[in-house]
């Protein structure tokens, strides 16, 4: 397990590297307000389809394409929101990194709030789920039900649940230094996304957009998830939370579903309202890795708590 742990962690590293629920009513539609880019430096939005509102959140170095079999998915039912982070797949890199996650967390709920968004459903991926539980945890009242997909409140504590901010934050600075020097070479690189993402296609896909991150970004964003521990804060979210974890590509160091969904189960112990489901084969990328699987999980928990709204003739406005 202790094998399991640090590979996990390692693999992220170098990427670029239940209570019941309680239903909420549909919330009615209302015209949204132009969206002003100046007021979120720190990531681009694309809105496709009509209807409920959902935020799709991507992890480290993906953009927002990541999501776009599930964009394809939902489009006719919910009005997505797919969020691309600065300085993650090719896009230009943010002014500063100084409080680079803090600044995302602020700047999404108020996107919520000035584009008149009613509790949005967030779909958050790795980074991206962890950023839904930040959200949540600051703001309750500002969002919907989260869907996170194969994340954790503090992923420094994957190996050590007694780890702190404090004992990990050299790991962390090592980390950020090390990865402000360059990109791995691409051998180690494609053995390391193979553990996270089964189909070859997908993982040159993967590759492309870690390549073309910008380091520092990326190593601000890693340290600053490494040093943010969610775990008592997420007491205070309010919403149902949905949780999709990957064992599998971990079975050769020891892994099997029980013992990684106690490290989900240790980790989301604080959180009133949630659910953990373990996909079977699926690694890191789920929505990639096991779709149907993940479309399942998705489709029943939106459904429930998030219900949708057909969408009206007309494809929607993108921005």
């Amino acid at each position: 397990m202790k094998r399991f742990a640090t590979t996990l962690l390692t693999a992220t590293l170098l990427l670029t590297a239940a209570a019941p629920f309680t239903a909420q009513a549909a919330a009615p539609m209302a015209s949204v307000p132009a969206d002003n880019p100046g007021q979120h430096p720190n990531f681009t939005v694309r809105v496709v389809g009509k209807g409920q509102p959902v935020l799709l959140i991507p992890g480290l170095t993906c953009p927002g394409a990541v999501w776009d079999e599930t964009v394809a998915r939902y489009q006719q039912q919910y009005q997505c929101h797919v969020i691309s982070l600065a300085g993650f797949g090719g896009a230009a890199a943010p002014a500063s990194t100084e409080h680079l996650l803090q600044n995302v967390r602020d700047q999404l709920l108020t996107y919520i709030q000035t584009q008149r968004l009613q509790r949005p459903a967030i779909i958050g991926h790795s980074l991206g789920g962890f950023m839904a539980l930040w959200m949540s945890a600051t703001k309750p009242e500002a969002v919907g039900p989260l869907l996170i997909v194969d994340s954790l409140p503090f992923l420094s504590a994957i190996q050590n649940p007694n780890a702190t901010v404090e004992s990990v934050r050299p790991m962390a600075e090592a980390s950020r230094q090390q990865m402000s020097q360059g990109s791995m070479p691409a051998a180690q690189q494609r053995l390391m996304m193979a553990s996270m993402i089964t189909d070859t296609a997908r993982q040159t896909v993967a590759m492309r957009w870690s390549r073309q991150s910008d380091r520092a970004t990326v190593g601000q964003a890693m340290y600053d998830m490494y040093t943010t521990d969610l775990r008592p804060d997420v007491a205070r979210i309010q919403q149902p939370v949905l949780v999709l974890g990957a064992w599998a590509a971990y079975k050769p160091y020891g892994s099997t579903k029980e013992s990684t969904r106690a490290i989900f189960e240790q980790q989301y112990a604080r959180l009133p309202q949630h659910r953990i489901e373990m996909s079977e084969a699926g690694r890191h990328f789920l929505m990639w890795d096991d779709t149907q699987w993940f479309f399942a999980q998705a489709d029943a928990f939106l459904q429930q708590y998030a219900p949708a709204t057909k969408a009206k003739a007309g494809k929607g406005k993108n921005s």
